[in-house]
């Protein structure tokens, strides 16, 4: 029987006690500063996708996963269909946030796709070691008080899809681990910062992105790591 995943509960608690702060925050900051604090999110964001980015080994399976992904999520909706799981989460919380939707898929983007969520759940799956995970939480804590104060209540929701998604790398880390190797997690990561990017270029309105279209790029990189 797999052990409690410390780690990654600590995780919520850290985003859930920095998303309050942030909330709290949140009416008590000027409209300008809040602006310039949402600025600063996009800007670093998009360093973070650029770090993300740079891991990549194989340009060529990038580019196939990313095309792959951007035909299989448009042809979904991915996007549409996500909004509106968000909007009847919204609805059922009583929320009045008109961000609400935009703060959580951020959110959940920028705690959920890197290196660190997969090599965390990892090592506290197999090696019941949490220190990743551990600096992973302070991490998303810091990050998630800045979130909650430019975009509300729906970056608390945020927690939801994170704990499934990390709960379900951790108790799957044995089956998992000679899958993901290295070289695969590095070409997630770059796929992964690709769209960090790009929801780096929405945060700052240079250009709205449906950067949930593009999610199922992540498991072309899956599909296609034997044939590039």
């Amino acid at each position: 029987m797999p052990s409690l995943p410390v780690g990654t509960l600590v995780n919520g608690l850290t985003v859930i006690l920095g998303s309050l702060i942030g909330i709290f925050l949140k009416n008590r900051i000027p409209p300008q500063v809040q602006r310039t604090v949402f600025q600063a999110i996009g800007l670093c964001t998009l360093l973070i996708g650029i770090q993300m980015a740079l891991k990549v080994e194989n340009v060529l399976l990038l580019i196939f996963s990313l095309l792959g992904g951007a035909i299989v999520g448009e042809s979904l909706n991915l996007e549409a269909k996500l909004v509106a799981l968000s909007e009847k989460l919204k609805k059922k919380v009583n929320s009045s946030s008109s961000t609400f939707t935009q703060g959580l898929l951020t959110a959940f983007l920028i705690f959920c796709v890197g290196s660190l969520t997969i090599l965390g759940a990892f090592d506290e799956g197999l090696r019941q070691d949490p220190t990743l995970m551990f600096t992973k939480a302070t991490l998303d804590g810091f990050t998630s008080i800045a979130l909650s104060a430019s975009y509300g209540i729906g970056v608390l929701f945020s927690v939801i899809p994170l704990l499934i998604y990390q709960l379900s790398l951790t108790f799957l880390a044995n089956s998992l681990q000679t899958y993901f190797t290295p070289l695969l997690i590095n070409q997630l990561t770059g796929v992964g910062g690709v769209l960090i990017l790009g929801l780096g270029i929405s945060l700052l309105e240079l250009k709205k992105l449906p950067i949930t279209n593009l999610l199922p790029s992540l498991l072309f990189v899956l599909l296609l790591k034997s044939f590039l």
